[in-house]
């Protein structure tokens, strides 16, 4: 999928969503992105023969109203879906691409701001933003399982107004990651052969991007919600294990250092300076203090 758009940027990244068979969830995909996506934006909705007749009749019935450059294509038969997603990236080339959980829902500016961030650095190599069921990336909590914000227009303008640089992350996240193309290409693209599941073929993507000298951040001012966790498919995590033996101390250090605290810290501040509900803070946050 090619061409530019006519969004500020110029030439907005590809924006890839695979997707499933609830055509409840693609709906409200589809509703928040129509809000919340520059106008011209490309949107590749690739199908790995998941959705029946209630999908297509969504998709069809988006593509006629929308403002973006929209296109759908369905396999003949299932893949699955980190072949799937393997084979949609590679088609896509060089070109930068976001890619979206099925269930994601982007709040404004989402991908504006995404962009930003991937332009700050040559050596970004992949952007992921805030996320409610974010896992590294999670607000209000890191790694907790949090509802749908109400409001996530408010939510968005509020993080923005913020002017938050960009923070590091040990990997990139499945509900929203935007990918640097030539980083992308030059790791090799997504181990489809290894790793069943996008979650965990995403992670050894980024794994195998920082040996090449990529670098993965948490853009402050972006969020992406979405309905549920994220999920390996059976023996995905054994398997990143064994080809990265020093990947899950490097997870658990993480978590427990917790970088973001002083980050949260501050939105939390910042919210509750301009009268906004304040998110529940860390329960943990005494204990790595």
């Amino acid at each position: 999928m090619t061409g530019a758009s006519t969004g500020g940027r110029g030439d907005w990244p590809v924006v890839v969503i695979p997707v499933s068979p609830d055509e409840v969830a693609l709906d409200a995909l589809l509703g928040a992105l129509e809000t919340a996506t520059p106008a011209g934006a490309r949107v590749w909705l690739a199908d790995d023969a998941q959705g029946g007749p209630r999908v297509r009749a969504v998709i069809d019935a988006w593509r006629t109203t929308t403002r973006m450059q929209a296109e759908y294509s369905r396999r003949p038969y299932p893949l699955g879906a980190s072949a799937h997603l393997a084979a949609v990236l590679d088609a896509c080339g060089d070109e930068d691409v976001a890619v979206l959980a099925a269930d994601a829902q982007p709040a404004p500016g989402w991908l504006d701001r995404m962009a930003a961030c991937l332009d700050a650095a040559p050596d970004i190599a992949s952007v992921t933003p805030w996320c409610n069921v974010g896992e590294t990336a999670g607000w209000p909590r890191m790694a907790d399982t949090a509802p749908v914000p109400h409001d996530l227009a408010s939510l968005a303008a509020r993080l923005a107004s913020l002017g938050m640089a960009p923070q590091p992350l040990p990997a990139p996240v499945e509900h929203a990651v935007l990918l640097r193309g030539t980083f992308r290409r030059a790791s090799g693209g997504l181990d489809a052969t290894t790793f069943q599941s996008a979650y965990a073929g995403l992670i050894d993507l980024g794994l195998r991007i920082a040996a090449f000298g990529g670098r993965h951040v948490l853009c402050t001012q972006a969020y992406v919600a979405r309905s549920g966790e994220g999920r390996p498919a059976d023996g995905d995590l054994d398997r990143l294990a064994a080809r990265w033996p020093q990947w899950n101390p490097a997870l658990a250090r993480f978590l427990m250092e917790d970088p973001l605290a002083d980050v949260r810290a501050r939105i939390v501040m910042h919210m509750a300076d301009d009268g906004s509900p304040v998110a529940q803070p860390d329960l943990f946050g005494s204990l790595r203090a």
